[in-house]
């Protein structure tokens, strides 16, 4: 079921992205007065079409994509028969550099406008919620053993990133500046003395795997006993709401993450917990399940600061947060070029989206990955390749500024390069997914 619902995800969001980008092509087209022949999400074979006016309406079996055919443009479909024939007024090939660059553009245009109308909803709808650097410092961090690798320790306060102040806990694992920069670095103070930790440079593969970057590090979360589930080991051992657990087995457990840490490790065993109730600490023994629990749900003793935005601020924020995407998009393929990072860890196809996505429907997890991917969208689209928008409209440039047309001969060449590459990357993408699955 959970793989239904990934797939679901997946194809939902990109028929939604790619269906507006072509539309945006569509719409500049028509509005040129070029005739547009066929408009589909998904390329062939054809499951359904409908033709109305001059333009066929379809989806493709292949989901994958999308396209549209604009009479006498030189595209995927390599209609050279077409391209033969004397130009006519509605052909793309016919109007002016300028109206064909708008056209190329349009697809580009439009993924940026819903990436952002996507997170200004986002931004206004939900507003921020967030932990301080200031909270999370009175108790410290819980590290995980990857965040241990590289040299944290739980009870770690951090002070400074990149040699910054910071607000929000976020910033400390989520930001592309550290993980998607070079050199970057941690200022952490620990038993008094201030302690720098060094990011590798490639780390950002190891948090590219599942569950690391969650994980990684979290504020040290210091916690009651809350909800008691009825016949369980918890409550036949005298477990009661409101109750601290102080150690387990006489180890100290400041956090929740470390009290799960010690029952993991003594699954189907006895454990001896020190609980402090009132003023008083008592003794209790519990066995642990085979899963790792007791039967208590706890009560985290964090508190979280709580922002709602007006519009006009939405409206700010979302701008912000979708050009983000696409700038730590450019750094990492920046570090992918300058060799930091391998591009068979940090790339992902569609397999690996759709993990992204999860196995739960969460309509708001849903909308933050679509406007994701309509930036990334633009943003790769942008790239000076040939057969994609970017490499049509670098051509364009030239020929606005030099006054000279290419030949259509060395159009079609470019566009075969441009295709070759494209399903070459297409390929390693799906194989990289797929390695990744099974090994």
């Amino acid at each position: 079921m959970e793989i239904l619902v990934m797939a679901g995800q997946l194809l939902l969001g990109l028929s939604i992205i790619v269906g507006l980008h072509e539309l945006g092509h569509l719409l500049a087209a028509k509005m040129f007065g070029m005739r547009v022949e066929k408009y589909y999400i998904g390329f062939p074979p054809k499951v359904w079409s409908i033709t109305k006016g001059e333009t066929e309406y379809g989806i493709g079996a292949i989901p994958l994509g999308g396209f549209v055919k604009i009479s006498g443009m030189i595209d995927e479909s390599m209609d050279k028969a077409q391209m033969q024939r004397p130009p006519e007024p509605w052909e793309f090939r016919s109007k002016p550099a300028w109206q064909r660059l708008i056209v190329m553009l349009g697809g580009i245009i439009v993924n940026i406008i819903v990436g952002i109308v996507i997170f200004i909803g986002i931004s206004y709808s939900t507003g921020k919620e967030y932990i301080t650097k200031e909270e999370v410092n009175k108790y410290g961090i819980y590290a995980s053993t990857l965040a241990q690798e590289i040299g944290f320790q739980t009870g770690d306060r951090i002070i400074a990133i990149n040699g910054k102040d910071f607000e929000s806990f976020d910033e400390a694992v989520a930001s592309s500046e550290i993980f998607l920069g070079s050199n970057s670095y941690y200022t952490v103070l620990r038993d008094g003395q201030e302690v720098r930790i060094d990011v590798p440079n490639n780390f950002i593969e190891k948090l590219s795997e599942p569950g690391a970057r969650a994980n990684f590090i979290q504020p040290g979360a210091p916690f009651l006993v809350n909800e008691i589930t009825p016949g369980k080991a918890a409550e036949k051992a005298g477990l009661q709401k409101n109750d601290r657990i102080l150690a387990v087995n006489g180890e100290p457990t400041p956090y929740f993450q470390v009290f799960k840490d010690k029952l993991e490790a003594k699954k189907g065993e006895e454990v001896a917990l020190s609980v402090l109730r009132d003023h008083d600490t008592l003794s209790l023994s519990v066995p642990v399940s085979e899963e790792g629990t007791i039967g208590f749900a706890a009560k985290f003793l964090l508190d979280y600061v709580k922002v709602e935005y007006t519009f006009p601020e939405a409206v700010a924020v979302g701008t912000k947060t979708a050009f983000n995407a696409v700038f730590s998009q450019a750094k990492a393929f920046g570090k992918i070029f300058r060799g930091e990072v391998s591009a068979t860890k940090s790339l992902s196809g569609p397999i690996g989206i759709a993990q992204m996505f999860g196995g739960v429907w969460d309509w708001q997890h849903f909308w933050f990955l679509t406007g994701l991917l309509s930036m990334i969208l633009a943003f790769m689209n942008a790239l000076p390749i040939p057969a994609l928008d970017g490499g049509h409209s670098v051509i364009l440039l030239f020929e606005m500024i030099s006054g000279h047309k290419p030949s259509d001969k060395f159009l079609e060449k470019a566009q075969v390069v441009g295709m070759v590459i494209l399903l070459g990357l297409m390929a390693f993408a799906i194989f990289n997914d797929v390695w990744k699955v099974i090994f």
